[in-house]
């Protein structure tokens, strides 16, 4: 009888562990599977601003939205004021230089990769590795923001270190494009400064069937001139050091196949020169090492703004009790 008794206890302790799903949890995973079925359905280029909406209802199902808010939401609001700024600066510097880009790559070569590439691989109609090498592109925001998730839940203490480097080397890149506007080869080859080439991306972009799904950053002006730096692959490559420097050798050697597909179609297609790519990798590898620098120097003021903060909290709250 009395181990009868036991075994029913135990039963009901067992019931009280186990977790109640919340209305909350629901929501996030009806809103979840929802839109992933509209992105299937109609699929679109994954912006900041629907990535971030997505994971806020991923989150919830784990209790964690907020949280993740806390954390991601300043990134993304930091990428859209970019985006926005980088919008602006074709209207504020008119001169656009169509020759130094094209000038190093025929020096490097002997003649542009990009039409040496198309002559090679394209004949007029998408084929299979054409999707290969622009599905990367896609990842253009994906991939950030998925690392600094990863190392949000796994590696904290280096967070802020890897949102340092993206935004150094995005406002450095902006920077670049306010006071040299170069034209990409695509631009180039219309106004007739280079040889015809093909702006194969576009071609693939309605063979994936991507539409402009309404979002914030849809109604961002487009900078045509923002070429140099590749912040393409500057993103990618940084993406790259990150996953070698904190998951190790045999993860960076799978990543670095991220940045390589990328960096061949991104000139292949048409986006981008050769030295476009080069100086965005140069500027990825000046941001990765000055990252930790910038965090040292704003680590200190934050930390003793917050010791002020919680000073002032606990007098208040001393004050109070005194009042009682």
């Amino acid at each position: 009888m009395l181990q009868g008794l036991q075994w029913q206890s135990l039963l009901q302790l067992d019931r009280m562990k186990k977790p109640k799903i919340s209305v909350g949890q629901l929501i996030g995973l009806l809103f979840t599977a929802s839109l992933t079925i509209v992105f299937v359905r109609k699929p679109s280029f994954p912006t900041p601003d629907k990535i971030i909406i997505y994971l806020f209802f991923f989150f919830m199902i784990f209790r964690q939205a907020l949280f993740m808010l806390k954390r991601l939401l300043p990134f993304v609001i930091i990428l859209l004021v970019y985006d926005s700024f980088r919008g602006a600066v074709d209207q504020l510097n008119t001169y656009v230089n169509y020759s130094l880009p094209p000038a190093f790559d025929n020096w490097l070569f002997g003649s542009l990769p990009t039409a040496s590439l198309q002559n090679l691989l394209w004949d007029g109609q998408v084929r299979w590795y054409d999707f290969v090498f622009y599905f990367p592109y896609l990842l253009h925001f994906v991939l950030p923001i998925g690392l600094a998730i990863l190392i949000w839940k796994t590696k904290e203490a280096y967070y802020f270190r890897y949102i340092a480097a993206f935004v150094l080397v995005t406002f450095t890149a902006f920077f670049t494009f306010l006071f040299f506007p170069a034209a990409p080869p695509w631009l180039a080859a219309q106004t007739g400064h280079i040889e015809p080439i093909t702006r194969i991306s576009s071609d693939v972009w309605w063979a994936f069937g991507l539409e402009d799904f309404p979002s914030i950053y849809n109604h961002i002006s487009p900078n045509p001139v923002a070429a140099v730096p590749s912040l393409h692959a500057a993103w990618a490559f940084l993406v790259f050091l990150f996953v070698y420097k904190f998951y190790g050798r045999k993860l960076g050697l799978v990543a670095v196949t991220y940045p390589a597909i990328l960096f061949i179609g991104m000139v292949y297609q048409g986006e981008h020169y050769v030295f476009d790519v080069a100086l965005g990798v140069l500027y990825a590898l000046a941001a990765y090492l000055a990252a930790p620098f910038v965090v040292s120097f704003f680590k200190k003021p934050a930390t003793e703004i917050s010791l002020r903060h919680r000073q002032g909290k606990q007098t208040a709250a001393d004050r109070f009790k005194n009042i009682d």
